[in-house]
């Protein structure tokens, strides 16, 4: 389950005195406390929960939504909406007890409802054919596949004992039933008259003050693609927030450290902090505090090992047994030696001033599952990248320095890469070239603006080399959601059945309850992944979060500088 995964200057009062919340002049009005962020990229503009894609969106969502469950720097599950929780004798099944003090940002109370409601949804025969992605929290739920095909219209997956209690129930014991139970929640009274087809569209998904959530803050006002407003909810459960108006500004990354330097932004955080190369200017900045921590996620050179045929694409179905192989990378030499090809090192220390590490696992470092030890290691080598694409018939019978594939046929790999990242944009035409180097040719396409970039990625038919990051769920390391064959973020359309069952056998219980189980199977999942490569690990890097010190109350979590952002306030600047 993994997710899965930032600004024009309009407020120019976010260095000023008057500014703080904390004034107490007799006779002065008290000036609005505005905080003020920076993202490198602008959100695609999808709003709602169960439909949003990328860790931009997330940003706003961080603010305005909240799931049953939260977790500390352990990992480990706190109450959040749900204020407890009890598991039957044989973990098949889960019930919360709900809060009873939290409502929505339009004044309705949040209830059991809202809970099954957003699961309901999510299991929607509709759902997938919309864009949603994020099924894999309902699978397990009794009575979700019949439902999902559109059998019935009974979802005893998640039961409503009364207002205030909810029922997970799943088809056996579940080794995950919290982390799947932690989705976000969305509010029935809203969405109940909107159908799930048409639920992405929806004003309630797109609009400011029609996206209504439980959190600290309300999203209120927006210039589509440069700011985006969020209002302190004033009737937050946990109490009021102490400012007023937080706005995300998106900025070019060339100038987030002159505006962070002059006080117009106050941080730069999720989900690319700033650049490593920046780390002294920023470091010598006396009003400036940097947290460094390792990122929860990676970035990745993909390899589209199958293609959706063009009807599945027109009906929005991933269907792997109709996959068509993608020929120019379907022999696994050829992609371990792009992966020998490839100095990740290097990447590392030219365009992250060493501030990252090489990984050659797809689960995250933080968890205790992930292996360091036994999968290929795909040191750099070129040499042997060459011997493995001679042994696979791959060699250059023309003498213009670029192989051709067995056939003799002119054998070019298409790589396509997303505007936004500076670091992965100036790594594209470094790989291009390592590439090219052991003689395969590569053709780099324009980059394109992440939401397109991402519609293509979906649905493309042409493209063999992509390059992404993922930021990760900490709920569990379960990795379905990206690396099974039918999963929607699996844009590589991997499919490979040893791995998948592996996958499954991992959260199978009664052995997958014990934690030296699971890191076995994990283990050879990870061997596996290594050995077929659906992608190249590039590198995790160290993120670096920048803000103001006027800011405090700032506690990041293990995967965001976001967390416990009620607890924020300002200060006056001396």
């Amino acid at each position: 389950m993994s997710f899965l995964f930032i600004f024009g200057i309009l407020v120019a009062c976010s260095n000023n005195d008057e500014s703080s919340s904390d004034s107490d002049g007799e006779g002065e009005a008290e000036t609005e406390s505005v905080l003020v962020g920076a993202m490198d990229t602008a959100p695609t503009g999808q709003f709602n929960p169960i439909f949003y894609e990328e860790a931009y969106e997330a940003n706003i969502l961080s603010f305005t939504h909240e799931s049953l469950l939260t977790q500390n720097d352990q990992l480990e599950f706190e109450p959040l909406l749900a204020e407890s929780w009890e598991f039957n004798e044989d973990h098949s099944s889960v019930t919360f007890k709900l809060r009873e003090d939290v409502y929505w940002h339009d004044g309705e109370q949040f209830t059991a409802d809202d809970v099954v409601f957003t699961y309901k949804a999510i299991a929607d025969p509709d759902y997938i054919a919309a864009g949603g992605v994020r099924t894999s929290y309902v699978e397990k739920l009794v009575g979700a596949e019949a439902y999902m095909n559109g059998e019935t219209d009974e979802f005893p997956g998640v039961v409503a004992e009364d207002d205030f209690t909810v029922t997970f129930n799943f088809l056996e014991p579940n080794v995950i039933a919290l982390a799947d139970a932690s989705f976000p929640i969305i509010p029935e009274h809203v969405f109940k008259d909107i159908p799930v087809s048409e639920m992405p569209s929806a004003e309630e998904s797109l609009q400011p003050n029609k996206v209504i959530g439980t959190g600290p803050y309300k999203f209120t006002d927006m210039i589509e693609g440069q700011e985006y407003h969020l209002t302190k909810n004033e009737n937050y459960w946990q109490g009021e927030p102490q400012i007023e108006t937080v706005i995300w500004k998106v900025v070019n990354q060339d100038i987030i450290l002159s505006l962070l330097e002059t006080g117009e932004i106050d941080f730069v955080a999720d989900p690319n902090g700033f650049q490593a190369a920046d780390y002294d200017t920023v470091d010598a900045m006396d009003h400036v505090q940097i947290i460094e921590q390792t990122d929860f996620g990676y970035q990745i050179l993909g390899f589209i090992h199958n293609f959706r045929t063009e009807e599945d694409i027109a009906n929005g179905v991933i269907d792997p047994d109709n996959f068509v192989p993608n020929e120019k990378l379907a022999n696994k030499n050829v992609r371990q030696a792009i992966a020998f090809a490839i100095d990740r090192q290097q990447i590392i220390d030219g365009l992250l001033h060493g501030k990252g590490q090489v990984i050659n696992s797809p689960i995250a470092q933080q968890f205790e599952y992930f292996d360091d030890e036994n999968p290929e290691q795909y040191e750099f080598d070129p040499e042997k990248a060459k011997q493995l694409l001679d042994e696979a018939g791959y060699v250059d019978v023309n003498d213009d320095g670029f192989r051709e594939d067995p056939d003799g046929n002119e054998w070019v790999l298409n790589m396509a890469y997303p505007k936004g990242n500076v670091i992965r944009e100036k790594s594209a035409p470094i790989i291009e070239e390592m590439l090219e180097a052991v003689g395969i040719n590569i053709n780099l396409l324009q980059p394109l603006d992440m939401k397109a970039y991402v519609d293509e990625l979906t649905n493309n038919t042409e493209w063999d080399l992509y390059l992404l990051g993922w930021s990760l769920s900490t709920t569990d390391p379960d990795p379905s959601g990206l690396w099974t064959a039918d999963d929607a973020y699996n844009f590589g359309r991997w499919n490979n059945e040893e791995a998948d069952a592996l996958v499954k056998k991992a959260i199978t219980p009664p052995d997958a309850f014990d934690s030296e189980f699971r890191k076995q199977v994990y283990s050879d999942w990870q061997v596996m992944f290594q050995d077929d490569l659906p992608a190249l690990i590039l590198y995790v890097k160290n993120t670096l979060y920048a803000y103001n010190t006027r800011l405090q109350g700032v506690d990041p979590s293990p995967a965001s500088f976001l967390n416990d952002v009620h607890k924020w306030y300002l200060v006056s600047e001396e």
